[in-house]
């Protein structure tokens, strides 16, 4: 019998494989639409729609989750030592500065223009009035957090739950019950996230034909500059801030790409770096850092330090802005770019946690949730670039905490 079924059995098509293929048959679709029938783009919409909606729906829950279980759970805000400090600020630094990047990329470039996305629904788009400085602080604090989940106010559920976070962790043993149902919740929230993927073949495919349906094959042209404006920011991101920080810290710099060669092709060919993460820890142990630091910052960095997700985001909550004929002022930008910066740390262990994130920005900002879906759809490329760019971010950030430490020894002298 169990030679029957495994004759039998059918290899499955991986989601991105399925991503694609609702891509192509929402191309073809988009295109009959757009030539001889354009009123079936209003029959198609609801199906888009599904998907934005179940997105939305996992966006508290998730962000309260991850962040109660990460910190309370792991204690680093009172635990870390000097080392712990050290390495946060290392994170905020170079995470503040991929974001930075990002912003500036998508600004100069601005592949969004001459897209045109639908209005959102409900509210109106943000307004391009500035805000000032005291209405900024005011947001973050919600005056009730029921409200603030209803609203879908991430900057707020954030700081409620980082908060609530931290005072759970000084409660002790007796605050472990509500840590591992924070943890219950997140292992939840984690297999809806998977659940609702498996529509997003489905979705992305009618995003893609109610969009071209509308405008033509003139999306597939921005869609392909997003692609290649990350990639530009990326390479930016690696020539100003990488390097630098090796040379800063004295770092061999060919040495270093050669010794973690292999976790980045891993990552960058199965676009996951927990797949990458214990080829990883083994390179940068071998490069010269103590295992007690590997084993420390390498698991701290895949929660606080994920370089290329933050500068993807940045770029990408910009571009729908720009599709959707939105122009957000400066002061906005960087209110975003604070939010990123607060809610990249939250999810970073969920899959299509960019995609969760984005959706929050968005929904924070009453932009088209629409862009999500048509971005997904060349996602998978995108994908590839950024997880390969946080895998290296996390094992320079070892050997730049275990320099600063003054614990680093190359090959040769540990050798010796």
């Amino acid at each position: 019998m169990a030679t029957i079924a495994t004759a039998t059995s059918k290899p499955r098509i991986s989601p991105t494989a399925q991503i694609m293929i609702g891509l192509v048959v929402g191309l073809i679709a988009g295109i009959l639409i757009n030539n001889y029938n354009r009123d079936l783009v209003e029959v198609i919409r609801p199906f888009s729609q599904i998907f934005i909606r179940m997105i939305q729906m996992i966006i508290a829950p998730l962000l309260f989750g991850t962040l109660v279980a990460g910190i309370a759970g792991a204690g680093h805000f009172k635990d870390v030592g000097r080392m712990g400090f050290r390495a946060i600020v290392y994170f905020e630094i170079v995470t503040t500065l991929a974001l930075l990047i990002g912003l500036l990329a998508v600004n100069i470039m601005r592949p969004g223009e001459g897209l045109t996305l639908p209005p959102p629904t409900g509210a109106p788009p943000v307004s391009a009035q500035a805000q000032t400085w005291q209405q900024i602080i005011l947001h973050m604090v919600p005056t009730s957090v029921i409200d603030a989940m209803a609203k879908g106010d991430v900057l707020q559920i954030v700081v409620f739950s980082m908060i609530f976070a931290i005072g759970l962790g000084m409660v002790g043993e007796k605050g472990r019950p509500v840590i591992e149902w924070a943890e219950s919740l997140t292992e939840a929230m984690f297999k809806v996230t998977n659940i609702i993927m498996l529509y997003a073949p489905f979705g992305v495919g009618a995003a893609i034909a109610v969009t071209i349906g509308q405008s033509g094959l003139a999306v597939l042209q921005n869609l392909a500059y997003l692609v290649f404006t990350l990639y530009v920011a990326l390479a930016v991101f690696f020539l100003v801030v990488l390097v630098p920080v090796m040379l800063m810290f004295r770092i061999p710099i060919v040495g270093f790409f050669k010794s973690i060669k292999e976790p980045m092709l891993i990552a960058f060919s199965t676009t996951s770096s927990e797949a990458a993460l214990p080829r990883a820890m083994e390179c940068v142990e071998a490069f010269g850092v103590p295992r007690k630091i590997v084993s420390f910052i390498m698991p701290l960095g895949y929660s606080f330090n994920l370089d290329g997700s933050t500068l993807y985001l940045s770029l990408a909550a910009v571009f729908v802005a720009q599709a959707a004929g939105v122009e957000l002022t400066v002061g906005q930008q960087i209110t975003m770019m604070l939010t990123l910066m607060l809610t990249s740390k939250g999810v970073a262990g969920v899959p299509r946690a960019s995609l969760v994130i984005l959706a929050a920005t968005l929904a924070s900002y009453n932009l088209p949730l629409e862009g999500v879906t048509l971005i997904l759809g060349v996602d998978a490329i995108m994908d590839m670039a950024r997880t390969m760019t946080n895998v290296t971010g996390n094992c320079l950030a070892s050997v730049v905490v275990a320099k600063w430490e003054g614990e680093f020894k190359p090959p040769s002298a540990a050798a010796a």
